[in-house]
């Protein structure tokens, strides 16, 4: 069974609940996040609800999936919620919520016991993603020895990050041929969620970037291969292994310790760092949801953070 059907991860273990029903449970189970999730992060995610929940029910003597109740999965969400954040309580209720709609469709369960049960209330209207200061994003990428591969590469990745607000899942899924001149000027092609294809052209510093990198590491023969690759084991050289989400992590904290940047940056930060700066130099906020590819300008919001800068002058006032 586990052979027929892909598993959300490879070390994905049947729940005890799952793992004791019938065959066709077990299957329908297993369709649900190989057949509707396409998204592996998203795949991710509901899978560690499903197990979570599961697990939590099996302990508490819940004999098999069609006697999961809605007050089972209440006092799930309420014990989550003095665990984790709001956003990821509301999270794996969505990825259990969703399962159980699978299996009433599947006819494995009469009802979804998940559909009535809210979720916690959270509204946002700032993000919390760390961002730089414009002198500090300069003084990270001028800080890149680009002497050596792993500089180049790393130099360009950042660049696209922030010039054309480019997600690091986005960036990641690159291949070499989505770099390409169009009307003279050079343009990257990202490939965003749900399957979109989101077209920018190059900002010139990273026009710049993206030429050294590519003719420095010789990829420009290689179109079909991915545009940034992991570090070869004694070599130094690129290999042709696509770069790893949390390896362009760790890349990012360590470029920021080199500079000396204190502020606690991961990936996304290049994004809201790119979209605040375009904003305080005269952009508006819909052509910034458009080069972002958000489908609403509330999302492109929750990276503006020229308001911080009003806060900041505003506390400055309390002269004690």
């Amino acid at each position: 069974m586990n052979q027929l059907v892909p598993l959300p991860s490879p070390a994905f273990a049947l729940p005890a609940l799952v793992a004791s029903a019938d065959d066709r449970a077990q299957r329908r189970f297993l369709e649900f996040f190989a057949v509707t999730i396409r998204n592996p992060h998203t795949r991710r995610a509901y899978a560690r609800a499903a197990g979570e929940f599961l697990a939590w029910c099996d302990a508490r003597w819940v004999v098999s999936i069609a006697a999961v109740q809605p007050l089972h999965v209440a006092a799930w969400i309420e014990a989550l919620g003095r665990e984790v954040s709001a956003p990821t309580v509301k999270q794996r209720l969505a990825g259990v919520r969703h399962l159980f709609d699978w299996l009433v469709t599947g006819q494995v369960i009469p009802t979804n016991p998940a559909a009535s049960v809210r979720g916690p209330a959270h509204s946002v209207r700032r993000g919390k993603t760390p961002v730089l200061a414009p002198d500090e994003a300069r003084r990270l990428l001028d800080a890149i020895d680009v002497t050596t591969p792993a500089g180049l590469r790393d130099r360009a990745l950042i660049g696209l990050m922030v010039y054309s607000f480019a997600r690091i899942g986005a960036a990641l899924a690159c291949r070499v041929e989505d770099v390409f001149v169009q009307n003279r000027r050079l343009w990257v092609r990202l490939h965003e969620k749900g399957g979109k294809r989101h077209e920018m052209p190059c900002h010139h510093n990273l026009e710049d970037y993206l030429i050294a990198y590519i003719d420095g590491c010789g990829l420009r023969d290689d179109r079909k291969g991915p545009l940034f690759r992991t570090i070869g084991r004694g070599t130094k050289l690129l290999s042709d292994t696509p770069l790893p989400q949390a390896s362009a992590f760790q890349m990012v904290r360590r470029r920021a310790a080199a500079a000396e940047i204190e502020t606690a940056i991961g990936n996304h930060s290049f994004r809201a760092t790119g979209i605040t700066a375009y904003l305080k130099n005269g952009g508006t906020l819909e052509r910034a949801a458009t080069m972002a590819n958000h489908s609403s300008t509330r999302t492109t919001q929750l990276y503006d953070r020229r308001p911080d800068d009003v806060t900041l002058d505003e506390v400055e006032r309390v002269l004690i």
